[in-house]
């Protein structure tokens, strides 16, 4: 697994797609990008998918993202994006109550089972106590990070 932490935006893209059957279908599609405001994340969506979709597409939504980490896989078979919320347990120094703070998390897998596996490989390399609060399945397709140059 590799955890990169960046800010990252949600993208909505609305086109017309040639199905299987070769009927064209008007499909909005969710991506990931990583950029630093959203006038940088609508040049990087169009930028990646104008190589991809032929005709127009319109950029209907743009979203920070509710995460800034993301854990990729190297497996083929875990093609699918899910977000992951975990509640890190840390004890009050004064009152000595257990405090839960939550933090969310968009990991790539291949099943609801396999993100929760994913999840503790990165996080069994912390010393937090931590607990899983949801995984849910999410819409996106893709997430697209920036070369480094």
């Amino acid at each position: 697994m590799r955890s990169v932490n960046k800010k990252w935006f949600e993208t909505i893209v609305r086109y017309d797609k040639t199905m299987e059957s070769g009927e064209t279908k008007k499909v909005s599609e969710t991506y990931v990008v990583d950029a630093i405001t959203f006038g940088e994340a609508e040049e990087c969506i169009a930028g990646v998918l104008a190589s991809y979709i032929s005709g127009d597409f319109d950029i209907k939504n743009i979203n920070p993202a509710p995460y800034s980490e993301i854990f990729f896989s190297d497996k083929d078979t875990d093609d699918k994006y899910y977000r992951v919320k975990l509640a890190f347990i840390t004890i009050d120094e004064k009152t000595q109550k257990e405090k839960k703070s939550k933090v969310t998390y968009l990991v790539q897998a291949g099943s609801l089972e396999q993100a929760r596996k994913n999840t503790e490989e990165v996080m069994n390399g912390t010393m937090i106590d931590y607990e899983f609060v949801s995984v849910t399945e999410t819409k996106i397709l893709d997430v697209f990070e920036k070369e480094n140059k």
